[in-house]
């Protein structure tokens, strides 16, 4: 799993533990998701942080080798790594005129390409195996572009995409028991956009917070939780005819016209 350091890859990582898999949690940092997993105590499944950058292809493959020494094989990929960067985003100090290569190029990659190269390495285990599951993360941005975010709302159209291109690919190349979906989370609380959503001092909600809530017709952020449901039906057997699909957990956002 990339991207399981993140308040929503914690959460999911934990419940895949819980439910009695086998968790490898790839990280920049190991000692990090040492930590995490620590913390999470004592689990039904096993799991263990292993160190790889998703936009180094020698990396993940490096790691794929340790990660089969450990666990003899991969079942599931869950592409969770993504994320912006104020370097890519535009504010009226910054206007989209500004942005600067290197900003747009970083939030690009580590969205589209850091799901790719980790679907290569892993995926090619599967194809393989003739078995297993691709689950990716998009955003409610990858079906109606968000203001100010453009490369990470492109990056994350491109995300839904490519899980559609990618699902044909691997059913009909192949293994028909190869399946490829993506979560389309709506609006979340985390670390990256808390203080762009809620005031830092009072909580309460800032101008854009507001206008994210007035369009959520469950009148509410995302909890990580709410993630669970859809994410271990789409890692299971009760999904097993289920292939090339974005699942939105937004609360209705996705629905709501504004009238």
């Amino acid at each position: 799993m990339t991207g399981g350091t993140g308040v929503l890859g914690k959460a999911i990582a934990e419940a895949l533990l819980d439910a009695g898999a086998n968790v490898a949690l790839l990280t920049r940092d190991r000692a990090k998701g040492e930590s995490i997993i620590k913390n999470f105590g004592k689990k039904t499944g096993t799991g263990a942080a292993f160190e790889a950058d998703v936009l180094d292809h020698d990396a993940l493959e490096r790691v794929s080798k340790e990660i089969f020494q450990l666990f003899k094989r991969v079942d599931i990929l869950i592409n969770a790594a993504g994320g912006n960067s104020p370097k890519a985003t535009t504010s009226p100090d910054h206007s989209f005129f500004q942005l600067d290569e290197e900003g747009l190029r970083y939030v690009s990659d580590l969205n589209l390409l850091g799901t790719i190269l980790p679907s290569q390495v892993f995926g090619k285990h599967m194809a393989e195996q003739k078995e297993g599951i691709i689950l990716n993360f998009s955003s409610m941005s990858g079906y109606r572009p968000l203001t100010r975010v453009g490369s990470y709302s492109a990056a994350k159209a491109a995300i839904i995409n490519f899980t559609e291109w990618l699902a044909v690919h691997m059913a009909q190349e192949y293994s028909p028991r190869i399946r490829v979906n993506a979560i389309a989370p709506g609006f979340y609380l985390t670390e990256q956009n808390r203080f762009l959503l809620t005031e830092k001092g009072s909580g309460d909600l800032t101008a854009r917070g507001k206008k994210i809530l007035d369009h959520t017709p469950m009148g509410r952020f995302g909890a990580p939780e709410d993630l669970i449901g859809a994410v271990l039906w789409l890692l299971s057997p009760a999904s097993e005819f289920v292939t090339g699909i974005v699942v939105p957990v937004d609360g209705g956002f996705s629905a709501y016209s504004g009238v």
